[in-house]
């Protein structure tokens, strides 16, 4: 017996949609065929009994009956389906000189229900109907097999179809998995390179279509790059077999899902400006949605948390779920509100909801308009920023039918502006997407958006891992470039002392304080030039080459101008720009000032493939909301931190063409550490937190009292300095003040911790007038503005020319950022997995070295270390980055020890490992092999080869070579463990 895509794939999928799975249901208009049906709900009518020729797209046998059953007034004049069937044909027949995804786009609104006829009564237009969403039972649901479809001359066969009232709405394509060389992605070709091009008119009514070789199964809709056709997962592993396809099939392929991806799931947008696609949602969005839909639709709970990575699609989710939100018939016509918290995302998902033809949408221009919006009773999708409510006082609309999506919601959301969105909007249902949850005492996401009902705080979940494995991501690995800086401290305490010797010394220790920040390290010239030489040589050779763009980020604005100036010294000026704020007035930067329009302009050049535009330089710009998969590699040098840091990262993750197999992060200051603490997030944690913040409740109103204590008769509504000086006059001496300062610091943290909770409100005006006082009384810090202007311009001088780069480090391992690593390094259960394997490996080679009083200092640092951690003194992070720092420090002395004792060291080591290689078969004489590798590594290595692909490169040369030499060159193991000899004692 053999195994075919026939007898296998093919018939598995179809008697799944067709076999004895669920109840029979009885399917109108079938009685031809047999009335009744079974499976998933689908009917099988063999190609043979199909009632159609093989030039039609439609069964317009079914479909005639479809259109008499569900229009009433079409019932009433039969001889009106020609009419309907007529323009039906002419829209099919549109696709080979309109375009197939125009024609898809138009056939899918009569499917929809948004045409009409002049049928009814005086000829007034009525909605045809094809299709019955409410009730859908009152369709008919068939598969069949080896559809053949002709056109002219050419003649295709589909492996199965799937069709709702006569309409082929999904067609099925199955490769053998018994094959090799056969996969989803040949079947998927053949849909996308083959049928769609020779015979668009059978995907004119095309809702999507199904590759699978009975171990992936993908779907996507018509002129959808294979390359972003998506799974179908129904658990975490996803799919390797057939048990694992019919869970997707199962699933997906039920007729109400069918026909809920087609009403809710499918939307027409302009890509790059140019050309109109259609998109379908990934499986990850449409549960989102329908969870949204199903808790806004049972009226609790009333908000949730989604917590989907970046870039795996929270725009076209919060599109999709508007788009079913708003067509519900038991939401009676609710408003959505979408609030973001930049003008940047504003602008991006604005852009995706009007290129999608979103009906009834507003974006919101003032705080004014947003006002009005609310109070008049709008009933639209509103896209506003959380900025627009900060002047709201009291309620705007106490309607219950009100859904806010809130996008990012991990950042200003859970502050003042927050608590203000809730009090305007009582009894809306608030959802919370993120890509970066915080889960902190003083700001979380679980607590402000998170439904007590869900488990793990919420709602839905799409990890790193998940995005990745799908497709809808890439990888980012990390390449850190440390730059090492070498600072002349002592030339620059002499030139310092020179220039402020007219100071006191309060003035001179805080224009030193101001002086050592980092902008001013960061920002000298000679590191600003080294990194960009390296940024250019770097993208040359490995981004250019691939025809993929690069992201600079840089410190500061000024930061940018002085890497444009030095990058335009390097590569043509059009090669790059830079993207950044710029206010009026600023006449230094005035010529990267750009309105919105000109702004979007650029960024479309630096999308296009074609344009010299390569590199966009920035700062906080373009850091999230951004989308441009042409952009690969972002060369990091801002010490930017947890989520921020994850979102300005991510904008390198999303997938472009084949050739892009991960995103690239070029890091210039070292933040691997941090995106790890980003992602890293407990759901045990999660809860503890949560459960904390809720217990601050009770606390509030107490401290409140604490505070308002110390200023008993105290007129609170007294104004201006008056007022300020009563209150000031109750706190008389340093410790008084202490004291106030202290259980103010308490309320400020409960405070934090608990916005945006509307509980707030009733303590806001009391809480406010303490914040006031506090300040009013909390000492000055910083450079006075003159001091600073009369002497700083200098002091940036004599550091920057007593700062030298020594060399910036290309030779570093590349991190790839998943699952594995950050198990290995930070991740659940065992933190400390990698510090401990460190730790075995310097023991041991600490232990070669006893004796020597250098070593042994170093054994007792190791053994400090150990017990430190044990005691749980020492973080697991902290743990790890001593013992490499511990490692290096090894490696150091181990090459500093005298030339003759580490000679006889690598020698005897060489020859203890020989010695156990020598066979009877393996006659070599010992002492030459050793000595002649000993002379010839000696001849080629250099101090620090180690670090160095070079160096690693000519030693394995030499190495390989020898060994060939006595003809011992195949024997891998040997070779392996003589070269990890060599890197230890060379």
């Amino acid at each position: 017996m053999t195994f075919n895509e026939a007898n296998t794939v093919e018939a598995f999928i179809c008697d799944r949609l067709s076999g004895t799975i669920s109840p029979t249901t009885v399917v109108p208009g079938l009685a031809r065929e047999g009335s009744a049906i079974s499976g998933l709900g689908w009917h099988f009518v063999g190609p043979a009994n199909l009632p159609r020729h093989p030039q039609d797209t439609l069964v317009e046998t079914y479909l005639r009956e479809a259109l008499l059953r569900l229009n009433p007034d079409i019932a009433a004049n039969p001889s009106l389906v020609d009419d309907v069937l007529y323009r039906l044909r002419a829209i099919v027949m549109s696709a080979r000189s309109d375009g197939l995804v125009k024609a898809n786009k138009e056939f899918g609104a009569w499917m929809l229900g948004e045409r009409s006829m002049p049928f009814g009564p005086n000829g007034e237009h009525v909605t045809i109907r094809l299709i019955d969403f409410d009730d859908i039972e009152q369709n008919s649901f068939v598969v069949t097999q080896q559809f053949t479809f002709r056109a002219g001359k050419t003649e295709k066969r589909a492996d199965l179809v799937l069709l709702v009232n006569g309409l082929p709405l999904v067609l099925i394509e199955a490769k053998t998995p018994v094959r090799s060389s056969q996969s989803w992605l040949d079947a998927a070709l053949q849909i996308n390179e083959d049928y769609e091009k020779n015979i668009p008119e059978l995907f004119v009514p095309n809702v999507f279509s199904v590759a699978t070789e009975g171990k992936e199964y993908r779907y996507g809709s018509v002129r959808m790059p294979v390359d972003i056709w998506g799974p179908w997962r129904m658990d975490e592993d996803g799919p390797q077999s057939l048990a694992e396809v019919e869970k997707a099939v199962i699933s997906m392929l039920r007729p109400a899902m069918v026909l809920d991806l087609l009403a809710n799931f499918t939307a027409f947008t302009i890509q790059k400006g140019k050309h109109r696609i259609k998109i379908i949602a990934r499986y990850q969005q449409v549960e989102a949605v329908n969870k949204i839909i199903e808790r806004v639709v049972a009226g609790q709970p009333r908000k949730g948390l989604i917590w989907h990575f970046q870039g795996s699609g929270k725009s076209l989710l919060m599109l999709f779920a508007s788009q079913k939100l708003r067509l519900h018939p038991a939401l009676k016509n609710p408003t959505v509100v979408i609030v973001v918290d930049r003008i940047d995302l504003d602008s991006q998902i604005s852009g995706t909801f009007y290129a999608a033809d979103m009906a009834n949408l507003v974006r919101t221009d003032s705080r004014k308009e947003l006002k009005e919006l609310l109070a008049k009773d709008a009933r639209k999708v509103v896209i506003t920023t959380i900025h627009k409510f900060a002047e709201a006082e009291g309620v705007l609309n106490d309607r219950s039918n009100i859904i806010v999506m809130v996008d990012e919601a991990h950042r200003t959301q859970e502050g003042d502006m927050g608590r203000k969105m809730r009090e305007a909007l009582p009894n809306a249902f608030l959802f919370g997407l993120t890509g970066t949850p915080i889960n902190r005492s003083d700001k979380n996401t679980f607590y402000a958006f998170g439904a007590d009902e869900d488990e793990g705080g919420y709602m839905s979940r799409y990890g790193l891992n998940d995005s990745i494995r799908d497709g809808a991501t890439k990888e980012l690995h990390f390449d850190p470039r440390l730059v090492d800086l070498h600072i002349d401290q002592e030339a620059i305490e002499e030139a310092y002392a020179e220039l402020t010797a007219c100071l006191t010394d309060d003035d001179r220790d805080r224009l030193g304080k101001e002086a050592a920040k980092m902008a001013i390290l960061v920002k000298s010239p000679e590191r600003v030039s080294a990194i960009c030489a390296d940024i250019v040589k770097h993208y040359q050779a490995k981004v250019e080459p691939n025809g993929f763009g690069a992201q600079v980020v840089t410190f500061d604005r000024q930061s940018c101008v002085l890497y444009k100036q030095e990058l335009d010294r390097l590569l043509p000026p059009e090669a790059s720009d830079i993207v950044m704020s710029v206010n009026s007035g600023e006449t230094e930067y005035a010529q990267f000032k750009r309105d919105r329009d000109a702004e979007e302009k650029l960024l479309d050049r630096f999308r296009d493939p074609k344009d010299p535009l390569k590199i966009i330089i920035v700062t906080s710009k373009l850091l999230t909301g951004f989308d441009a998969p042409i952009l690969q590699t972002m060369y990091l040098d801002k010490p930017l931190r947890d989520h921020t840091l994850l979102q300005a990262i991510c904008r390198t993750n999303r997938p472009y063409g084949e050739q892009k197999t991960h995103g690239l992060i070029v890091d210039y200051l070292g933040v691997f550490d941090d995106v790890a603490q980003a992602l890293n997030f407990d759901e045990e944690s999660a809860k503890k937190a949560v459960s904390n913040i809720a217990e601050l409740l009770s606390v509030l109103p107490g401290q409140v009292q604490k505070c308002l204590a110390y200023f008993t008769g105290v007129d609170r509504e007294l104004e201006g300095y008056e007022g300020l000086i009563a209150a000031q006059d109750c706190l008389p001496n340093n410790d008084r003040r202490d004291a106030y300062a202290a259980e103010f610091s308490v309320l400020a943290r409960i405070w934090e911790a608990l916005s945006p909770d509307p509980v707030l409100s009733a303590f806001q005006k009391d809480y406010r007038w303490l914040a006031q006082v506090y300040e009013s009384l909390k000492p000055s810090t910083g450079t006075g503005r003159l001091l600073w202007h009369k002497l700083g311009a200098k002091t940036i001088e004599l550091i920057h020319e007593h700062v030298h780069v020594d060399t910036v480090r290309d030779d570093l391992d590349t991190l790839v950022l998943d699952a594995d690593l950050l198990e290995a390094v930070l991740g659940t259960p065992d933190p400390s997995k990698k510090g401990k394997e460190i730790s075995v490996k310097l023991t041991a080679r600490l232990r070669k070295h006893a004796g020597n009083p250098t070593f042994k200092a170093l054994s007792q640092r190791l053994e400090d270390l150990k017990e430190r951690h044990q005691q749980g003194l020492l973080l697991s992070i902290e743990f790890l980055k001593a013992l490499l720092e511990l490692a290096k420090d090894v490696v150091k002395a181990e090459r500093e020890a005298p030339a003759e004792e580490d000679r006889d060291r690598g020698k005897a080591a060489l020859t203890e490992l020989f010695e156990e290689a020598q066979t009877g078969d393996t006659p070599i004489m010992i002492k030459r092999v050793v000595d002649d590798i000993d002379d010839i590594v000696r001849a080629v290595r250099f101090d620090g080869w180690q670090e160095t692909h070079a160096g690693e490169r000519e030693v394995k040369k030499a190495l390989r070579q020898t060994l060939f030499k006595y003809k011992l060159h195949q024997d891998t193991d040997l070779f392996d463990r003589a070269y990890l000899y060599v890197c230890q004692y060379y």
